[in-house]
């Protein structure tokens, strides 16, 4: 029996603290405590590489931490999300985009956020670096423009303390080759450094400082000291002097603070808005929650923002939340007085500094390549999770009330069947009573009254189109996973041309602790009918059940005119035309490969938003565009319901594996051997394809059979109107629409489908 979940640690943001506590709790785990990462950011930058990637020696992968994976490595929860509040009282976080995250133990590792609001006109003319976990975007959006920006460009950094100058160099080397790639003139770009201290790395000694000093002055990078700049402009920055200087590109690496969020909590914040912290790492005004790395201020040891402390703070805020959640004490940290700083000049090349220690060389910087590729190692070098028998879970050490002593040991017993496995009656009120249907005309009884059944109008001259479907989770966050499943149980009402009346549900949850099983069902419940009321169908009733595995499905309604001229239907295929496919393909493998840990966590992203998209709009323009047949794409495989097609039409159809849409990385993943469960008996189809064996080895092979979940539309329309229909679900935000092959006569061959790869 899986201990039950009895206590939430949830951690808000990816920084280098958070990322230490998730390895350590994933070395081990702590029974009955669940850990969640809410990161808007699925892949967060090691600032220690970061001016090592600006200037072109590593890969976006080498300096970034796969935050999807490590949480699944780590048994953790992952929220694709942005904190924006807390609410103290009932101890939850409040999310953008989601329902609030309930907690009992709270840690934030957000870093800091550019003050740009104290400077007129920064924030519209300069580029942030912080937070970092958002700058690569900015990076190279200001790549693309210094490399086609005609003629002499200047950029401006404002920061002269490390940040400012290992950036201003990193970038200085990095474009000064793009230049030259491009056959132009690298001694076009101009760079000025401005600082309002009297100099540069004043944190740092005296050699140091002279070392970068010459460093600057070697490549002609113009500095200004003791220049504290109060306005900017676009091209152009003032001094507080008054004088203008011109720069087409300016980049802000200082006057970073605390989150604006921030300020209205109860945490008490200092000066700069970052959150006051004592020795344990706890907040002074609410102890249930803890804080680290820049976003910290821990009161007794200031010390400078630098990554180093972010990284050392991993191991006293696990052991820590650790002690928190069992009820130990907790443990004072005292942070180390001086500190190791390996500062590169852009090139191979870097400088040492701690206290008094100055050393420099090409060699140093192979030293803080190897220290920083042993750093990252840790977090994305992970061992492939091993499928077979879980290893019995020690006994918990959470310290539980009375109350939840019973709901624990129940939740761990032998459970009934029958109604005796309902969800308690209380728990599903209280998780339900907060939805809001979508309200129609034709709904007479609907979820929130009393009654056993809900009552449905059938409107005049209206047929009914009933489906149903139904399958457990297989990602870990309840409010994505309650989105895709009713938006899967939709595509089968949206792929026959009807209309979305009504939906009723069905759920099963596992046990444990009312207020958790309450919080899954109001999170699934939460993301499910923020879809069906996106698609005009009203939630109408259901039933939940426990069980070991959390799952859910829809029984569905949809309307469609009783002439039934607007139905589509798989089998009304014509020689002639073209076929389309509205979304890519992939999601079996994808996240087989996620179970494996052999799946980044950009594939698995991409994946879920393709499967969040709706084929409600798709279908209409299909139909607009004369679509005869059409079907949706999901477990059975692309070949699977391109067969299913054929046979009632009565024709053949050829399948051109070079023209399908993929999802990123599912190329990867096939290549490597990793399949859904279902693939094997999707492969029994391949009696479908004619001359089989000559594709087996082709690459794209496996995915016409891999299984879809909210899969897309795939429709037979006229050839002359393809390109139309095309544009216009582009247009529609379907941006991976293609023409994936042709439909032919029936031919003699028993085998209805020809496979072609045309380039």
């Amino acid at each position: 029996m899986q201990q039950p979940v009895l206590r939430d640690i949830v951690l808000v943001g990816g920084g280098h603290t958070h990322v230490g506590v998730l390895k350590r709790f994933a070395m081990k785990p702590e029974p009955g405590v669940r850990l969640t990462l809410i990161c808007r950011d699925t892949h967060t930058p090691y600032s220690g590489m970061l001016p090592g990637y600006i200037a072109g020696h590593y890969t976006y992968d080498e300096v970034h931490i796969d935050l999807r994976r490590l949480a699944e490595y780590a048994g953790a929860r992952f929220f694709g999300d942005e904190a924006v509040g807390i609410d103290h009282d009932g101890q939850r976080v409040l999310c953008r985009s989601r329902p609030p995250v309930p907690y009992d133990w709270l840690s934030i590792n957000i870093g800091s956020t550019p003050r740009v609001d104290a400077v007129e006109g920064a924030g519209d003319h300069a580029v942030p670096v912080k937070p970092i976990h958002r700058f690569n975007d900015r990076w190279q959006t200001l790549l693309e423009r210094i490399k086609h920006h005609p003629g002499r460009t200047r950029v401006a950094v404002v920061g002269g303390g490390a940040g400012g100058v290992e950036l201003l160099l990193a970038m200085q080397y990095r474009l000064r080759r793009e230049r030259v790639a491009q056959g132009r003139d690298p001694d076009e770009l101009a760079f000025a450094l401005f600082t309002r201290g009297e100099t540069i790395l004043p944190t740092h000694n005296a050699r140091v400082q002279a070392h970068f000093l010459a460093a600057l002055q070697a490549r002609n990078v113009e500095l200004h000291t003791a220049t504290d700049i109060v306005a900017v402009e676009a091209g152009r920055l003032q001094s507080a002097e008054g004088g203008w200087h011109e720069a087409e590109e300016i980049v802000w690496v200082t006057n970073a603070g605390g989150a604006a969020w921030l300020r209205d909590t109860r945490l008490e914040l200092d000066d700069d808005g970052f959150i006051r912290v004592n020795d344990t790492l706890q907040s002074f005004s609410d102890p249930r929650v803890f804080a680290a790395g820049d976003i910290a201020n821990q009161v007794s040891h200031p010390r400078e923002k630098a990554g180093v402390f972010a990284v050392r703070q991993g191991r006293p805020l696990a052991d820590n939340l650790r002690a928190a959640v069992t009820g130990r004490p907790l443990t004072a940290y005292h942070p180390q007085a001086t500190w190791l700083a390996l500062i590169s000049t852009g090139d191979r090349h870097a400088v040492a500094s701690r206290g008094a220690l100055y050393l420099a060389g090409d060699w140093v910087w192979r030293w803080k390549d190897v220290i920083d590729r042993r750093f990252m190692s840790k977090f994305n070098d992970l061992p492939p999770m091993q499928d077979g028998p879980m290893k019995p879970a020690r006994a918990s050490r959470v310290p539980l009330d009375e109350a939840e002593n019973d709901q624990a040991i129940s939740a761990i017993a032998m459970r009934c069947g029958g109604c005796g496995a309902k969800v308690g009656a209380s728990v599903l009120s209280r998780a339900i009573g907060e939805l809001v249907p979508v309200e129609r005309d034709d709904v007479l009884i609907g979820l929130h009254a009393p009654d056993d059944a809900a009552v449905v109008r059938v409107p005049p001259g209206k047929a009914m189109v009933h489906t149903v479907d139904f399958f457990r989770a297989f990602i870990d966050d309840p409010y994505v996973f309650g989105r895709i499943a009713a938006n899967h149980a939709l595509g089968d009402i949206f792929a026959m041309g009807a209309e979305a009346q009504t939906a009723t549900a069905i759920a099963t949850v596992p046990q444990g602790l009312e207020a958790k099983v309450e919080d899954t069902v109001r999170q699934m419940m939460a993301g499910a009918v923020e879809m069906l009321n996106e698609a005009g169908c009203a939630l109408v009733g259901g039933h939940t059940g426990e069980g070991q595995e959390l799952a859910l499905g829809f029984a569905i309604n949809g309307l469609v005119d009783e002439n039934m001229e607007e139905v589509l239907r798989k089998g009304g295929m014509r020689p002639g035309e073209v076929l389309v496919l509205t979304k890519p393909i992939g999601t079996g493998t994808l996240f087989a490969a996620h179970a494996r840990l052999a799946a980044r966590g950009r594939w698995i992203d991409a994946a879920l938003d393709s499967m969040c998209q709706s084929n409600r709009q798709a279908a209409t323009c299909l139909r607009e565009h004369g679509a005869s047949a059409c079907t949706d794409v999901t477990g059975f495989g692309l070949l699977g319901h391109l067969v299913e097609m054929t046979r009632p039409s009565g024709v053949d159809a050829e399948l051109d594996l070079s023209a399908l849409p993929i999802l990123e990385g599912a190329e990867d993943t096939v290549a490597a051997g990793i399949l859904s469960s279902l693939q094997p008996a999707n492969v029994r189809l391949r009696r479908a394809l004619q001359d089989q064996q000559a594709w087996v080895d082709h690459p794209r092979y496996p995915l016409i059979f891999d299984p879809q979940t909210a899969g897309g539309l795939l429709a037979s329309l006229p050839a002359e109107r393809a390109e139309a229909c095309l544009a216009d679900l582009r247009a529609l935000g379907h941006a991976q629409t293609r023409i994936i092959g042709r439909v032919h006569p029936e031919g003699d061959a028993l085998a209805p489908i020809r496979l072609i790869a045309s380039s």
